[in-house]
């Protein structure tokens, strides 16, 4: 009898902050949520709040974890590491939705391994999983022209706000890419 793939899905971002351009790959996370009608829950044991459902992509049936740290995004490697060790297991199983200076805003670029292209989340989360190999789906926030750490920080414009929101085309297409990604990962040897 075959396993059903499990697949664990990170929004990286903080708490703290709220729909900034810095969270807005847990605003996603969260109208991802919404959409397929898991709850998000505390879970003390993996740090965060946590969803697991079941799915099904073309006819066959998978499981999916939905999460978010605790932690503050540059330290959030830790934690998403124990939440993959208790869920997914696999680092090639993790799908990291998260922020981009290096794509215009409301662009979704996927991407799998590679370097942390400056990003301090993927940085943690490269040094906690001892690897670059994991799934990425980057949400373009657009590049300032002077301070990043302010630009990152400030409130996400209420376009891209309602793009990746609950009834945004951004969150079709990244459910789309997210469905693309679950069958990739299940063809994956285990």
């Amino acid at each position: 009898m075959a396993t059903t793939t499990r697949t664990l899905i990170v929004g990286l971002g903080n708490l703290t902050h709220p729909l900034t351009r810095h969270s807005v790959g847990q605003l996603a996370l969260d109208s991802l949520s919404a959409r397929l009608g898991a709850h998000l829950s505390q879970n003390k044991s993996i740090g965060g709040y946590y969803a697991e459902i079941s799915v099904d992509i073309h006819g066959r049936p998978f499981i999916i974890g939905l999460y978010k740290t605790n932690a503050p995004m540059n330290i959030s490697g830790p934690p998403v590491s124990m939440a993959l060790r208790k869920t997914a297991r696999m680092p090639s199983s993790l799908v990291v939705i998260h922020d981009s200076l290096e794509h215009k805003p409301t662009v979704l670029s996927p991407k799998f391994g590679g370097s942390a292209n400056g990003h301090n989340g993927i940085r943690s989360l490269i040094s906690a999983l001892g690897t670059k190999d994991f799934h990425r789906l980057r949400l373009g926030i657009g590049k300032p022209a002077s301070d990043v750490a302010d630009y990152v920080l400030t409130k996400l414009p209420n376009f891209e706000r309602q793009f990746w929101g609950l009834d945004g085309q951004g969150l079709d297409l990244l459910w789309e890419q997210i469905k693309r990604t679950v069958l990739h990962i299940d063809q994956l040897p285990r």
